[in-house]
């Protein structure tokens, strides 16, 4: 059995631990190194006083030492090993989409790396660095070839404005606005309940109003008969 001179400084949790026993053995072990605080009517132990226990105090402590050690090398070689991608953002890009559908991270740790006080807040031609993640950490949710998505519509307020691909909206013209989806996409809009169809391509973004997927031209909700309804369910083919 090893001993061990107890230091000025040492506490109960450090000393019982590195030797390896319960508070309880501690106190059986050594009786003459424990006391009790007359102010507080704690337990102490003694500075100076030579312990007991079940292991060297001296080799217990340079093991957790040496698994400290080794835990902070491994920490900084898997930071070593990180990726890390830049984008420069474009017209219509919110930290939410791209954090959620085009790099499966979050938005928290979007505006951590790049010390975004406003989240709500990013600008055209503004360049941020992201992390890729490992393939088990990206869980991003895809987006189907063939899906049911939540549309919207807009019209005369958005007419004759910039799109998000630099040419002016048109409400009448078969044009949506998506998140994430690149423009240019050519997608199939299909209304469920009346089986009417139109072919669309992706020239703005948006919505940015929560549970909406993809907002229509005024045309479009036109022919798909969704004007009154406003907010519905389509099918959205990727083409």
């Amino acid at each position: 059995m090893n001993t061990y001179k107890i230091q000025r400084g040492d506490t109960i949790d450090r000393v019982t631990k590195a030797l390896g026993v319960t508070w309880d053995e501690f106190r059986q072990l050594n009786p003459d190194a424990v006391g009790q605080s007359a102010k507080t009517g704690k337990w102490i132990i003694k500075a100076g006083a030579v312990v007991k226990g079940a292991g060297s105090f001296q080799s217990v402590l340079e093991e957790q030492q040496s698994a400290a050690k080794v835990d902070a090398k491994g920490a900084e070689s898997a930071k070593s090993q990180e990726r890390w991608t830049e984008y420069t953002v474009k017209k219509g890009d919110t930290l939410w989409g791209l954090a959620t559908y085009a790099f499966g991270t979050s938005v928290e740790e979007i505006a951590r790396a790049n010390n975004i006080a406003n989240p709500d807040l990013i600008n055209p031609g503004q360049k941020i660095r992201v992390r890729i993640p490992d393939s088990a950490e990206n869980t991003a949710p895809q987006i189907a070839e063939r899906s049911e998505v939540v549309a919207s519509w807009y019209g005369k307020e958005y007419h004759g404005r910039p799109m998000a691909n630099g040419k002016i909206y048109n409400m009448y013209a078969n044009t949506i606005a998506h998140r994430t989806l690149p423009l240019g996409t050519k997608v199939e809009l299909t209304n469920p309940d009346t089986g009417q169809v139109v072919r669309a391509v992706v020239t703005d973004r948006g919505p940015f109003i929560d549970g909406r997927d993809v907002d229509l031209s005024y045309g479009i909700a036109k022919k798909l008969s969704m004007v009154e309804k406003g907010v519905g369910k389509v099918i959205m083919e990727i083409m």
